[in-house]
């Protein structure tokens, strides 16, 4: 059938802003930290302190904003994370 989209099934994310993780596996195994947001349409959680990226910002004078490179979470997936309590 033409203009039928299929659903998409979403695996439930049981992690909420707040709790404390371990890191199980990837670069960053062993770590814990604290959620700081989870995306639950990408299906990840951004950690304290773990999957550090670094990004190049461009100044922003208007904003008065320095540029520089900045050190931030990246995503990470939900079943790579276990929840403490």
């Amino acid at each position: 059938m033409a203009g039928v989209e299929k659903k998409q099934k979403r695996a439930k994310i049981h992690l909420k802003r707040g709790d404390n993780v371990l890191v199980l596996t990837g670069r960053c195994r062993g770590r814990t930290g604290k959620v700081l947001r989870v995306d639950h349409k990408a299906g990840k959680a951004y950690v304290q302190g773990v999957n550090m990226l670094k990004i190049h910002e461009r100044a922003n004078p208007q904003a008065n904003q320095p540029g520089g490179i900045i050190e931030r979470e990246g995503p990470i997936h939900p079943s790579n994370l276990k929840k403490l309590s």
